[in-house]
């Protein structure tokens, strides 16, 4: 379910309406307000608009600042975080950052010694001799805030010592502990709270008076499960981080969790949370030589891709420090060092450096100081890709002031042309303005898209698109200008993706047998264990040539505890395919976020190895988008051979054998509506309707003469259907509404149409215009049902109101300016 500090969304850019086509019908059609049947009543007014994040909220924008952990990776000093060191990081960025925005100093593990007779953790007193206090007085008077950091659990020797919780009259450290005794974090260094004892709330709420006494404006909070290498609810630290939340926002303090946090919980860290790290740490752990490497720098353009849905007021999406300040210690090149800058901008993602801040070279302060690149990172607006297949991506974002921010990524290692074509940013073509961020550099306007040449390898273009007078933009329902009010749900098998399928067509020449026919029910994609949609989290490592009879004689393999690979797919089925051997161990698989099963890959000890064997197997799922994990929990090694995925059988028969110059005239039945099917190809030619083939209720007839014509042998006809709009939709039911508020001068509202849909009340400017009836005789996608034109120029909002018990769906928007 959408989280409810996400629900509303006010888009501040262009939207309008005119003439509704009805579901099902090719001509526009008008149906005013009382001519619904079915309609309940509609309110002389739409729903009032909702602010993007709740009043007090602290998350209005990702944070800027600097924490200690990189340099004392970096150091291999633990104590490199004493009185003096974050004094002169203070005074480093109070000389050369503040004026940007930076003015977070945060500490990370290390700073605290003991505790006090309340069993609160005290500061190190050969760290800060004079008092924390002082440190922390001292960066308060720089005009900055400061942040330390904590765990879940207890220590033991709290615990033992059987502590009185402060202000909580019999309550005491030793009636707090869940029994058993449980670790409660990764790393085994404290034991789990009893959450079911009020007497643990007040433990925490007693922590979070004790940091708003001492001035403490951040709590890093780290190895929180489901996460940091643990999603197997073994370890549950919610009910922590619920506490430490109440704990901790009461008092104003921002609380940032750590660290890959897993994203079947996001809507739960959003509530809690002002920010989570979504991947494992980006030091590289190369004490005195690097603070990163580019492989780590590189991994988080997947969790970036995976996470900006969740990402924005109210909560963001972390990708750990940015450390591009000195390239003596970065660890990467200056390109590089500027990918990462534009990665972490782009995707709304708090812009805290881990380099030593008092020895800042001049190109990472230019980086870490472009007034036009903070813009995009404090707009909080996270992009997103075109697609994530290739090594050349593009990344963008619709800005509220209606212009487009726009990343040309060249992860590959040869330098390439990117090219941004403005329909896939949902913009229509027109002269369009091009500005080069970086350069700070106008490039002039553009007709169809904008193409930056000879992109180095892990090099960015980043531009900012400003559009033409008049120019259309389509805004997809995911996007952070779309509001909600209601109980609304991104995708959950409602979607209908765009797709294709091969009908294969064997011509047989005459004289010749006819071959058996193919499997007319089964539809299998096999994804390689290279296939792009596939991520990897941990320590993984791709073999090839093995010669072993791997699938494409190649595997990806890891040798770690808890490393995992993850897949998004669609379908109705999904198959785990890798090799059985004596060093194969268990693994969990989850599916949809739920523990399945542990499966056994191992064999017995001398057995020989036996290459792509199906180790786990799930069919008969509601077809839609579901999400596959296996993580490594035993043995020396986990391999991944491949993954095979079950579709929707959409043309039967998906085979056909016909003779060669005497071909008959083949009835193919479709499981979509025929109005879906945008094409029907033959290699790169389109078949012609009328022709090549005609449609005959939920089937196409190929021609006769289309199919004599066809040469001996195999071959395919490969049927085209159009899906919802970037392959996912919006639905709710009952009382529900979505908007956008826009500059402009007319909207149109998408949405799909279905048996059980019905009627909507639509509102432009607070007035109802229209109700809609959305219902239709089979599911029809992208469906243009309420557009209106000729608004005067300005702000205007639409708002389309639910108008019965029945589902209502929302596929976005489409505004001229």
């Amino acid at each position: 379910m959408t989280s409810p500090r996400r629900l509303l969304r006010q888009a501040l850019c262009g939207l309008a309406l005119v003439g509704l086509v009805a579901a099902g019908s090719a001509a526009p059609a008008v149906a005013t307000a009382s001519s619904a049947e079915a309609a309940a009543d509609p309110a002389p007014t739409p729903p009032a608009p909702v602010p993007r994040v709740e009043p007090g909220d602290l998350a209005t924008a990702p944070y800027m600042g600097w924490s200690s952990f990189s340099m004392q990776v970096y150091s291999g000093d633990g104590r490199w975080i004493d009185a003096d060191q974050l004094i002169a990081q203070s005074d480093a960025m109070h000389t050369n950052l503040q004026r940007y925005g930076y003015d977070r100093i945060n500490v990370d593990a290390g700073w605290n010694d003991g505790v006090d007779e309340y069993g609160r953790p005290t500061p190190s007193t050969s760290l800060y001799p004079d008092g924390l206090q002082a440190v922390i007085d001292h960066v308060h008077d720089n005009g900055q805030k400061f942040g330390l950091y904590f765990i879940p659990g207890i220590g033991p020797e709290v615990y033992e010592a059987d502590l009185p919780v402060w202000n909580a009259p019999g309550c005491s450290t030793g009636d707090i502990v869940k029994q058993p005794l449980t670790r409660a974090d990764y790393w085994g260094i404290g034991w789990a709270l009893d959450f079911d004892d009020p007497c643990t709330t007040k433990y925490i709420d007693s922590i979070g008076a004790l940091l708003d006494d001492w001035g403490v404006d951040f709590v890093k909070f780290d190895s929180v499960t489901p996460g940091s290498g643990i999603s197997d609810l073994s370890l549950d630290a919610r009910r922590d981080v619920a506490a430490w939340s109440d704990a901790l926002h009461g008092r104003g303090i921002w609380f940032e969790l750590s660290w890959a946090l897993d994203p079947a919980y996001a809507d739960y860290w959003k509530e809690k949370a002002d920010g989570w790290r979504v991947d494992w740490d980006v030091e590289c752990y190369c004490e005195n030589e690097a603070l990163t490497t580019w492989p780590n720098i590189a991994r988080l353009f997947p969790k970036a891709e995976q996470w900006w849905r969740h990402t924005g007021p109210g909560g963001f999406g972390d990708l750990d420090s940015l450390n591009v300040g000195n390239g003596r210690m970065d660890g990467l090149t200056q390109d590089e060092r500027r990918t990462a800058t534009s990665l972490w901008a782009i995707s709304a993602a708090p812009m805290y450096t881990g380099n030593d801040l008092t020895q800042l070279d001049t190109f990472g302060l230019s980086l870490l100081t472009n007034e036009e690149v903070i813009a995009i990172n404090q707009a909080a607006i996270p992009a997103h890709p075109v697609s994530t297949a290739g090594k050349r991506q593009v990344w963008y974002s619709l800005q509220d002031d209606g212009s487009y921010v726009v990343g040309l990524f060249n992860l590959g290692s040869t330098d390439a042309d990117i090219t941004a074509d403005w329909t896939d940013l949902g913009l229509a073509d027109g002269g369009h303005k091009v500005r080069d961020v970086w350069a700070r550099k106008n490039l002039g306007s553009f007709t169809d898209g904008f193409t930056a040449t000879d992109v180095p390898p892990h090099g960015v273009r980043l531009l900012r698109v400003t559009p033409a007078g008049r120019a259309v933009s389509t805004v997809n329902d995911d996007v952070l200008q779309v509001g909600y009010g209601g109980d609304w749900q991104r995708n959950g098998n409602q979607e209908v993706a765009a797709t294709s399928q091969d009908l294969a067509v064997s011509v047989v020449a005459d004289g010749d047998e006819a071959p058996a026919p193919g499997d007319t029910d089964a539809r299998v994609e096999q994804l390689n264990d290279d296939a792009a949609e596939i991520s990897y989290s941990g320590s993984w490592s791709h073999s090839t040539g093995r010669g072993l009879g791997d699938h494409e004689d190649d595997v990806h393999w890891t040798e770690k505890d808890g490393d995992a690979f993850e897949l998004t797919f669609r379908g109705t089925g999904v198959t785990y395919v890798t090799e059985r051997d004596e060093s194969q161990g268990e693994v969990a698989v989850y599916l949809d976020g739920e523990l399945v099963e542990t499966v056994d890959a191992s064999l017995p000890a001398g057995t020989p190895r036996e290459s792509q064997q199906a180790v786990w197997t799930t069919s008969d799922l509601a077809d839609g988008e579901h999400t596959l994990r296996v993580e490594k929990k035993s043995g020396r090694f986990m391999l991944l051979d491949r993954i095979d995925v079950e579709q929707e059988n959409l043309v039967t028969p998906n085979a056909i054998v016909v003779p060669d110059e005497q071909a008959e005239a083949t009835r193919v039945e479709l499981a979509r509506d025929p109005g879906e099917l945008t094409a029907i190809r033959h290699g790169d030619t389109v078949l012609e309707r009328g022709t090549d083939w005609t449609a005959d209720g939920q089937a196409v007839v190929l021609s006769a003469g289309f199919l004599t014509a066809l040469p001996a042998g195999d071959t395919a006809l490969t049927f085209a259907f159009r899906g919802d709009a970037a392959d996912d939709v919006h639905t709710a039911g009952g009382e529900a509404w979505t908007d956008l508020t826009f500059t402009g001068t007319g909207v149109t509202w998408i949405a799909p149409t279905a048996p059980d849909q019905g009627p909507v009340h639509v509102y432009v400017d607070g007035v109802l215009k229209q109700t809609v009836d959305t219902s239709s005789a089979a599911r029809r996608t992208q469906q243009e049902l309420y557009s209106v034109s000729g608004l005067k120029p300005g702000s205007h909002r639409i708002v389309v109101v639910n108008g019965s018990d029945a589902p209502i769906r929302s596929d976005g928007f489409r505004f001229s300016r």
